[in-house]
């Protein structure tokens, strides 16, 4: 047995070999047990997939569900946020890439909500998101754009965009604007009016650095960028504990996990942190990986908790997959 699975109460491969998800297999062989798994466009040829891709518009969006929340919020782009919710999906649990058409739609699509600052803005209606902004740009990373100029100019906005800790925070939450719905209503009744610019002298938010580090942590270059490495250590202090702000602030949100990833979680901040470098002799990763062992079943899953929604396709089975990742990575 590897290294890394000795690490673990219970060695989850056979579980995750034998999931009704062929796709989890595959990623199991490929990044688990480092086999040749096949060619990965067999998976996009699953009904699963098709069924995402039927969806899809010809301008390469996918439609938010939810006509009422359209109607209420008119400035929150809607539509970008679940054709980032459906990339992900194709993405990460079936490997497409730039190489499918379907994808070349949506990452244009994606980019014309790209300002001439480098940031993806829409989600958050007029204001700066530091979070979404990130997370599209894992993506897109994921999909095969590493080399874009556009990823290079959204790399530069987030390096712009950092408190002076070396973090980021959501700017409205750093200048003590906590009511997000009254926000939102005064943004419609004004929708020319330019984003909040943060209070750079405020503390970081562990929730947006951590999505911000994804973005980072996905590229082959920027992984190796200092600022990425100092804003992980400055992560890595504030696992387990409280957020500074109010979006998730509780300590519990650490175990309350998707994927793909969308907030920050223990398991999205180490897949972050094994990728930007950091090893498993630094105290605190070790604790936090003693802690994921320590919540494995017997029958190899963890006993975390999944965000609402996040049943569907064997969550319990992605994370574990996820999770096993960044064990491999940081014991083998």
């Amino acid at each position: 047995m590897t290294l890394w699975r000795q690490h673990l109460r219970v060695d989850p491969v056979p579980r995750l070999l034998a999931s009704d998800s062929k796709t989890i297999a595959w990623f199991t062989r490929r990044d688990l047990l480092g086999e040749d798994a096949g060619p990965v466009e067999a998976l996009w040829e699953l009904p699963e997939a098709q069924r995402i891709l039927r969806k899809q518009r010809g301008d390469g969006a996918w439609v938010y569900p939810n006509k009422k929340s359209k109607a209420q919020y008119p400035l929150v782009d809607y539509d970008q946020l679940e054709t980032f919710r459906q990339v992900g999906f194709l993405v990460e649990k079936f490997g497409f890439h730039r190489g499918h058409p379907a994808i070349g739609r949506a990452v244009e699509f994606l980019f014309t909500r790209q300002t001439g600052e480098g940031d993806f803005r829409g989600i958050y209606g007029t204001e700066y998101a530091p979070t979404y902004t990130p997370a599209i740009m894992e993506l897109l990373i994921k999909a095969g754009y590493a080399d874009d100029p556009r990823i290079e100019k959204g790399f530069q906005w987030l390096l712009s965009m950092r408190q002076d800790d070396g973090g980021w925070a959501a700017p409205i939450r750093t200048v003590g604007i906590s009511d997000t719905i009254e926000h939102w209503r005064a943004m419609n009744a004004n929708p020319s009016r330019p984003p909040v610019a943060p209070d750079r002298s405020k503390p970081f938010s562990h929730l947006v650095t951590g999505m911000a580090l994804r973005a980072f942590s996905a590229h082959p270059t920027c992984r190796h960028a200092s600022e990425a490495k100092a804003a992980g250590r400055l992560l890595l202090a504030r696992l387990f504990k409280p957020d500074r702000y109010v979006d998730r602030r509780g300590a519990e949100y650490w175990e309350k996990v998707s994927f793909p990833f969308w907030f920050t979680d223990i398991v999205s901040a180490l897949d972050s942190l094994s990728l930007l470098g950091f090893t498993a002799r630094d105290p605190v990763i070790g604790e936090a990986l003693d802690w994921l062992r320590d919540r494995q079943g017997n029958d190899g899953l963890f006993a975390l908790k999944g965000l609402k929604g996040g049943s569907e396709m064997a969550l319990s089975h992605w994370i574990c997959l996820a999770a096993c990742r960044t064990f491999r990575r940081f014991y083998d």
